[in-house]
């Protein structure tokens, strides 16, 4: 069994509609996942299982050697590291930015009465400044831009040492300086031998830092194509998972896809 996360068989459904579908995975320890698709493909659905914010309808998911159903979900989740927009809605927006970091050290959103180590409170700035974002500590998290809230969400997401990160569409809604400024942060990540495994959704294949070492691709709750990204991120293998023929190009250690 992988290290990190097994999915065999794994389908969700819903009031009728199957969001996941008979979906096998694997991710083992130091690999880097990018998961792309369109809108409706089931991306933020497998974050939530991934997660363990979800049960499977069907089949089987281990989560970092945990069988889901069979675990206590609430000491396996500060094990994963989380940055989604659902997520970043439950953080108080007068809440310092420090303090958006520290609390992820008791799996809390908003302080209350925890008591912190020196050593958390440091562990928290160091986070923060290599996110770029240590001026910002003082800050209420409510008044950031959409760009700085972003890299507060990933440094809290780091905060618990996590054996898995996962980030859902952690470039959205971002300008192209923010957007390039986030990627290039987040393949230092990726090059660190002692970070988490980690899985990043996107819908873009600009968006994929380097060093990210594998691909699933998702289409109606199916794989489409999953593997070493080298190889499986194809034009042919895109234009299948997005239904429209498409120009895939690669400049390096990023990509950039075009319609045809």
């Amino acid at each position: 069994m992988s290290d990190v996360l097994h999915f065999s068989q794994v389908s969700v459904l819903r009031e009728g509609a199957t969001l996941i579908d008979r979906l096998d995975w694997e991710i083992a320890e130091g690999e880097r996942w990018v998961v792309l698709g369109p809108n409706g493909a089931g991306k933020t659905t497998l974050l939530q299982l991934a997660s363990a914010n979800l049960h499977p309808s069907r089949g089987t998911a281990s989560v970092l050697g945990e069988t889901l159903g069979a675990v206590d979900v609430f000491e396996l989740r500060p094990r994963i590291g989380l940055s989604s927009a659902a997520l970043a809605e439950r953080l108080p927006p007068r809440e310092s930015v420090r303090d958006v970091v520290l609390t992820a050290s008791y799996a809390v959103v908003g302080r209350w009465r925890e008591r912190y180590e020196q050593m958390d409170a440091s562990r928290a700035d160091e986070l923060l400044a290599a996110l770029g974002v240590a001026h910002l500590a003082e800050r209420r998290f409510g008044t950031l831009s959409e760009g700085e809230r972003k890299r507060v969400q990933i440094a809290r997401a780091l905060m618990t040492d996590p054996e898995l990160m996962l980030l859902d569409e952690p470039a959205a809604g971002l300008d192209l300086g923010g957007r390039e400024d986030l990627v290039r942060r987040l393949g230092l990540i990726a090059a660190d031998e002692d970070a988490p495994a980690l899985v990043l959704v996107t819908h873009h294949v600009e968006e994929i830092p380097s060093g990210f070492t594998h691909v699933l691709l998702l289409r109606g709750g199916k794989v489409v194509a999953a593997g070493p990204i080298g190889r499986t991120l194809t034009a042919a293998a895109l234009a299948e998972t997005f239904g429209l023929a498409l120009e895939l190009g690669r400049t390096g250690d990023r990509w950039a896809a075009r319609a045809v």
